[in-house]
This record gives structure tokens, sequence and C-alpha cells, in this order.
């Protein structure tokens, strides 16, 4: 693509002498190999009709890569290569235009002392393939986790903690169970934030449990009963967390708690406020949102202790400090949409360098087919778990057997094949399916083409020519592909790795149906045609996170 869009740039630079890039796009095939508006735009500029200024580029156009230019309309070029360079595109290694850069991503963010719900699941496998994404580009991609260790939520499980345990008797924690833990603290949780909002008692308990949290990471207590209750059911949470990670495939290179980050927050803010971007407020320190359009929000709460919005701060401030990234990105629910545009803006006005190099993408709450939501408060939440055993469920149902890969390709092509920002609807037999637009259809794609190419070794590979209707077709869709990917760099949209790999496997099907592979004359140019095809479809399924199995 990028030949041709240069070889256009030199025609309209001899014809007219101007510096113009052209836009290139993929028609529908029966109109060739690319089109170009390049004469509409320049219409304009000349003085001229459009179909005119497209006569005087076609009839300039001289190269061994377009092998026909048609005008269609009122002045569309449409491009058809020549056999030859369409085969080529097929071969064309990534482009790196984010190489050398340092890329930070960060996704997932559960709260210790807390459950995993759908949300996180569906951010782990988002976050999991842009990092992808960003890494075929070149980048050096650090994946990070953050979490709030600290904070109300934690003060009002441990107060349920203790109200179970009977006090602040850390050895009755050893009675839990490994696999009980992590469902008995999300009940702590529940039960907490019900005495938080329900007894006055109770909630003048939790508020005082909160400073004293803070205060055993002040101290570094880690000796007291209450200290080792915290710092056992932290671990507890680590674990848990870590456990899930290794189920859905996900690394990450640091986990950031709030307690580690909240300091730097304070300081930054306590500093800002001294010159102005911060203001007092009744005691607390806010940020005056309105002034740019958003809302107040406040930073350091009237007891002295950073907010969500200080420890935010002080998170961006550490990761610039760990990487010194190029790009930022973090990934969280629509509901954290305004909250993040006011933390953002904050920093704008003393470190706007970071914020310029900062995307925050937004997505929408995970629910099961039938419009079953989630709420952490309520404690009738869709967890992360819920979502994979009812891929499983369904695989079990449908095939009679269990297969991990299987089950969470189709979890995750069936998060990731929608395009991010809105609701997600998790229909668990649809995603389980081999036929249709399916992670395991993707995968038994693959394993069928490889089945394809076991049956003959091909050791001496021709040259690909003469290609006729469908094979053309295949080595076309193929040559799409980098450009898809550039595509989904950019924008930070995996749904369009999806939206291709699923076309692709459509192309091939009607190829497969209309042209014997094995002993047949052209079986030398089809084969590799088919490797081709196998080779593409593994590389989009592994930036998706999704496994590319040789059979199934």
């Amino acid at each position: 693509m990028e030949e041709i869009k240069q070889l256009l740039t030199n025609v309209c630079k001899q014809l007219f002498d101007l510096d113009i890039m052209p836009e290139l796009t993929r028609p529908d095939v029966k109109f060739g190999d690319y089109t170009t508006n390049i004469a509409l735009v320049l219409s304009a500029k000349l003085n001229k009709t459009p179909r005119d200024v497209a006569v005087m580029i076609s009839d300039k156009i001289d190269s061994t890569l377009i092998s026909k230019v048609d005008i269609a309309g009122p002045g569309f070029l449409n491009i058809s290569l020549t056999d030859e360079a369409l085969v080529k595109t097929m071969s064309l290694a990534p482009t790196k235009p984010l190489l050398g850069q340092v890329a930070v991503v960060e996704y997932s963010d559960p709260n210790p002392f807390k459950v995993l719900h759908a949300g996180h699941l569906y951010t782990s496998v988002v976050g999991d393939a842009i990092a992808n994404l960003l890494e075929t580009a070149g980048a050096t991609v650090h994946r990070v986790n953050f979490g709030g260790d600290v904070g109300r939520h934690v003060a009002q499980t441990m107060w349920a903690i203790i109200d179970k345990l009977g006090g602040e008797n850390p050895e009755k924690l050893s009675a839990i169970a490994e696999n009980e833990r992590a469902p008995w603290m999300a009940e702590c949780y529940i039960s907490g934030t019900a005495a938080f909002e329900t007894n006055e008692d109770a909630k003048q308990l939790i508020l005082e449990l909160n400073k004293k949290i803070y205060a055993i990471h002040a101290n570094k207590d880690h000796d007291s009963a209450l200290s080792q209750i915290y710092w056992t059911c932290r671990t507890w949470s680590y674990d848990y967390f870590d456990a899930f990670y290794d189920r859905i495939g996900s690394h990450f290179e640091k986990y950031y708690p709030e307690s580690e980050v909240a300091d730097l927050g304070l300081m930054t803010v306590k500093e800002q406020l001294s010159k102005g971007i911060f203001e007092q407020s009744d005691g607390a320190v806010v940020f005056a949102g309105e002034k740019h359009g958003l809302h107040t929000r406040v930073f350091i709460n009237s007891q002295g202790l950073p907010t969500y919005e200080t420890k935010d701060v002080g998170l961006i401030m550490t990761k610039w400090n760990d990487y010194h990234f190029d790009k930022s990105v973090i990934i969280t629910g629509n509901e954290q949409e305004q909250y993040m545009s006011v933390v953002l803006k904050a920093v704008e006005q003393f470190a706007p360098e970071l914020v310029k190099a900062t995307s925050h993408l937004t997505h929408g709450t995970v629910k099961l087919k039938g419009g079953i939501k989630m709420s952490s408060r309520l404690g009738n939440i869709l967890r992360a778990v819920d979502v994979l055993d009812a891929a499983a469920e369904a695989n079990q149902l449908a095939t009679g057997k269990n297969d991990v890969d299987v089950e969470l390709g189709a979890v995750k092509y069936a998060f990731l094949k929608q395009r991010t920002g809105g609701d997600i609807i998790f229909d668990p037999e649809s995603s389980i399916k081999l036929e249709g637009n399916s992670g395991p259809y993707l995968q038994y794609a693959h394993a069928r083409a490889r089945s394809i190419l076991s049956k003959k070794t091909l050791t001496d590979k021709q040259p690909i020519i003469n290609l006729e209707g469908f094979e053309r077709d295949l080595t076309r869709k193929v040559g799409e592909y980098q450009s898809i990917v550039s595509q989904a760099v950019t924008e930070l949209m995996p749904h369009y790795i999806c939206t291709y790999l699923y076309e692709l496997a459509q192309v091939f099907n009607r190829f497969y149906e209309q042209n014997k592979v094995i002993d047949d004359p052209r079986e030398n140019i089809r084969l590799q045609l088919v490797e081709a095809y196998a080779n593409t479809l593994r590389s989009g399924l592994d930036l998706l996170g999704i496994s590319a199995p040789e059979q199934m």
C-alpha cells in the first residue's frame, strides 16, 4: 500500500506540483484492490472536474505493480495490482511505527479485599490484546496493574472480618481453607458495606479503622494483631488474583497498590496547592473542574487522607518515574470516564506532557444473556469466574467434553469482537459454537488449515503466478492483514482484528470449496496460499491472546 501511495504522490507532484499523500481504502473485490478519492480532493484546488483530474492521473500512472486503473463514479480511481505485486503483500513485514518507544498499559485493576467481577475479566482480556498490539508495532510495553489496598472499602471488609473472628484474633484465620478465602472475604465486603450504610455505630468504627489501616502502612506495622489480619488477608487477595491471571493467560510486570503511590500523590497535590492548581474547601483540598467544563472533586478529604483522585495522581507520577513512557494507556469502566477526566485535567495543569501521552479507554458493563447485571454493593455480582464457568458448561453441553483453550478462546473473542466502549452481552452458547463469528470457529479454521498442510510436505516452493479467481481473492485478503493491524494499533481497537479474521476465514472457505488442493496440478501454489492463510490466522489469534491449536 505504501508503494502505491508514494506512486500517486509522485504523479501528483509531476502533474500539478502539489505535495499530497493520498488515502487508499480496500473496495469490494469486484472494483479492484485499492481505491482512492484523490481526484475529488484535488479538483477544487485545480479548478477542474474530479473526473478530468482522475483521467490525468490515470494516464500518468506507469508501474509494474499495477495491472489496470479504472475511473468510477464522479472520479474515484480503482486500482488493480498485478499478481506478482499482490502476492508480495502477503509477506510484508509488519510496520514498527512505535519502535524505540516505551508504552505502559494499565488494566484489570482489582481491589484487594473484594472479589474479581466480570469487568475485571473484560479489562484483562482487552488490556492484553492492546498490549500485544503495541508490542507488534515495536513498542517496549510494560503491563501494570493498580488496586486499592487502602481506603474505605478495605476498612469495611476488615470491620466484617474482625467481627467474624470475634475480635482482632489473627490466629483464627488459619481455620479458613485456602479455596474458601476469596469468597469469604467477598462476603465480608458485602456485610461491611451494608453495615456502613445502615448502622451508625458500625460506620464510625469503620471510619476509625480506615485511619488505622493507613497508619499500618505509615508505621510499617507487621506486628500488631490488626496488622497481621490485614497483611494476611491482603496476601490472600493477591494469591487469588495470581491464580485468576494464570487461568486466563494474563501476566503483569508490576502491581501498584494504592498504599505505595498515595504518599507521592499527597506530596504532589500539596505542592500544587501552594501554586494555585488546587484549592481549599471546607477543610478539604479540591480541584475546581468547573473552570475546565468538568466538575469539582475532592483530592484530600477533611481528615487529611488522600482520596482515589490523589492516589491516581500518585500512580501517574510513579509510572512516569518508573518508565518515562512515550505512551500510557489506562483501561477502566465507563463509570470512571468523568472521574478520570478531572484527574487528568488536574495533572495537565502541572505535567501536560504526561496527559498528552495518556489514552483513557473505557468499556461498558458485562452482562450475561438475559440482562443480568452486577452490583458488588448488593452482592449479586457477576463474578469473573462465573463467565468462565458459563463457557465451560456450554462447551460441556455442546460437545460432551471440556477444553480450556477453546472455552477461554470463546470468552476472549466474544469480548474482543465488539468495539470497546459499550455494554457487553455474553451469550455462553453462541460463544462456544464452531460455526459463526466465534473464537472456537477461528480456532477450528486454523486447525483445519494445518490438517491440509500436514498431508503434503512442501519442500520446493514455486513462484505464485497467474492467480485464478478464488486464489486471487484469498491472496488479496491475506495481504490486507498488516493494514488492519496498523489500524487496530492506531485506534487501540482489537475488534478490527476479530472482524478481519472472521472475513479471512470466510474467504478461505470459498476458496477451499472451489479449489482442490492436494493432488491438483496447482497443488504447489495452493499449498503456499493455505500456509500463508494459516500463518495469518495464527498471528491474529496471538494478538488477541487466543491459542491457535494444530488440531481440534
